[in-house]
Parts: C-alpha cells; structure tokens; sequence
C-alpha cells in the first residue's frame, strides 16, 4: 500500500502541464497552498511558450516561465505533474514517469483502460522510473468516490448508478464538445462511435467501481443516445445550427452474470430547445440498489461574494470542481507505491490549506 503523506511534510516541487481552464485553477491553487511549490510549466501552444505562468493565468508575475522544453521540465527535478490538457498525450506522460516523476491527472485518466494497450507503456514506465500515476475530476473521479462512500452503508448491493446531469451551455469548449458529437446531424453513422470514444473514460471509472466491489466483470459496453436543437444555438467561440445535435447522453456499463451492476451516466444538454426536451437534475445522483436503497444528490453552487457578468461565467465552478481533486491528492500520490493507483489505493485526500483567513 502506501506510506502517510503527513509523516513528513516537506513542500513538494510542482510542474504545471497546461495552462487552459482547468490549467489556470490548478495554478491558482497550487501557488495558494503553503505545501506545494510551482517549479515549472509546460506550454501548450507557441504562443504561450517564453511567457509567465501568472500573466497566463490572470494574475500577476510568478517568476515561473512556461515552456515546451519537456528535457528542461524534466531536469528540474519536480516532485509532481499536475497534468491538465485536453486530452492525454502517452508519448508525454511515459517520459515523466520514466523520469521518476509522479502525475496526477485530469485528462482522461482514471484506471487507463480507455488507452488500449498504451496502458501497459504506462505501467511499464511507472516500473522504470518509480513513478504513480492518479487520474481523477469531477467525473468520472470524484463522483465515483461519491458513489462508493454511498454503497458503504449497505450490506447487500444489486445495483450501482451514478448519473452526471447538466445543462452544459456555460461551458464553451468547441474541441471538447466537438469530439462527442455536438453540432453533428443525429443520422450521422458515426455518432455512437463518435460518443464511445468521447467518453471512454468512463468505462475506466466502471472498471475502478468494479475493483472496490471485489467483481470481475464479463462485460463493459457503452449505450448512446443523443437529442437536437429546434433553434440555432450561440455557444461563445461556436454555434449549433437548428437540427443538430445539442444533447449528448452516454451510458457506460458493467455487467456480471447477465446483470447490469454498474452505470456510469452523462446525460448533457445546451440550451431550452431541445428535442426530446430531456430533463436534467443540475448535478450528480448516486443510486444504489440494496438493503438498504441509498439516493445521493450532489449540488454545486457558487459562494454568496460570486460575481458573474455572463452564464458563461459560471464555467470557472465546473474548472475548479475538476482541478482540486487532483490537486488535494498530489501529497498522497508521491507517496505511493510505483503504478497506477486510484481512490482505492490512497488515503482520502485531505482538503489541507483552503480555509480562508
């Protein structure tokens, strides 16, 4: 298992792997807690590279200046990554951990299963260098860790659900959305695959429940559906034309014995036009079937001094919802022992150095 990240509490070297909407929180963060230290940032895009990380964040100069020398990055030594692109690259994240250096990460990781067989270089660069790697999130992530607390007050579990439901439009993302389906014609033959993929992740976070239900599972399959817009859509940066797809549901599944034991849902929409008119619960339902049936709902709002001028500013809560488990987990994570390690591996992570004063 793991050693206690409090039995010494040294301040642990932080590198920054991106600077985009999560990126900037796990910034903030980092240089707000007494325990860390940002050594480094890693430049996604040439127009960042030579620039303060601050100044790409929003706030004033650090003193810390981005760059894509990735030998450079790695010769300072960090204790950690804290690793936040779009999407995750393998090349990338098997020099850091060959290098000895450990990763925790929001970028579609959770077990590495949706890597394919790039999840056995992953394993076998954490052997070379030393290295753990820890994926989480909001969700999949956190919520799973939410269902798996809510399933501990029961003595039998037939069934286990967890369900992320929103009304998406705050967020403007054109890649991100783009790479699920959004703005595409619901005919399109490709769209189940399409979705698959966008959030394959998913499976992974089926996979991490099934190992904290002690189950092999015979099966993991993924169910798509998707809705469309009966108006135009402006989304910021894009649009979604009138018929196009402007809800996107994704239902990955694990199933033993011919029984459905796990689901790990999304259900996202955009907007007030959509057909079938889905209804959205604004947040994060756990279901679990068992003596005794447990229901756990999981709302997020902003704090009373919260200034918005826009919806889209409220995307800011959905980035550090994303960032911080990652960021709580970083002490425990260096830790650990060399590997993949999940919520099941560490102790719980600890929200130290975020009271205000």
């Amino acid at each position: 298992m793991v050693g206690s990240a409090d039995e010494v509490s040294p301040v642990l070297r932080v590198v920054q792997w991106t600077t985009g909407n999560v990126g900037q929180r796990s910034v903030r963060a980092v240089l707000a807690n007494p325990r860390l230290e940002l050594v480094g940032c890693y430049a996604w895009g040439p127009e960042k590279v030579g620039r303060d990380v601050g100044e790409l964040c929003g706030l004033a100069p650090i003193g810390v200046v981005a760059t894509d020398d990735i030998d450079a990055l790695v010769a300072l030594r960090p204790d950690c990554v804290v690793y936040n692109p779009k999407w995750p690259d393998v090349d990338h994240m098997v020099r850091i951990l060959e290098a000895g250096i450990n990763i925790t990460a929001t970028a579609g990781f959770i077990t590495g299963h949706a890597l394919g067989a790039d999840r056995a270089r992953i394993l076998a660069a954490c052997e070379h260098g030393g290295s753990s790697i820890f994926g989480s999130g909001m969700n999949p992530g956190f919520a799973n860790l939410l269902g798996l607390v809510s399933a501990g007050l029961c003595d039998r579990i037939d069934a286990i659900r967890m369900l992320e439901s929103v009304d998406s439009t705050g967020y403007d993302s054109a890649d991100t959305e783009r790479s699920v389906g959004y703005g595409r014609l619901p005919t399109d033959p490709e769209l189940p695959a399409l979705i698959e993929r966008g959030t394959a992740v998913f499976g992974d976070a089926v996979h991490l429940v099934a190992d904290a239900l002690g189950v092999e599972l015979d099966e993991v399959r993924c169910e798509t559906e998707v809705a469309i817009t009966t108006a135009d859509l402006d989304l910021g940066s894009w649009s979604i034309e009138a018929g196009r797809v402007a809800g996107v549901a994704a239902s990955w599944q694990g199933w033993v014995g011919g029984h459905r034991l796990i689901s790990c849902d999304v259900r996202w929409r955009k907007g007030r036009t959509l057909e079938p008119d889905w209804r959205v619960e604004h947040g994060y339902i756990v279901e679990v079937d068992g003596m005794p049936a447990v229901r756990t709902r999981l709302e997020v709002h902003p704090p009373a001094d919260f200034v918005a001028h826009s919806f889209s500013d409220y995307m800011v809560l959905g980035m550090v919802m994303t960032a911080m488990p990652a960021i709580n987990a970083i002490p425990s994570v260096c830790a650990a022992d060399p590997g993949i390690v999940t919520y099941l591996d560490l102790p719980l992570p600890a929200p130290r150095g975020w009271v205000s004063r």
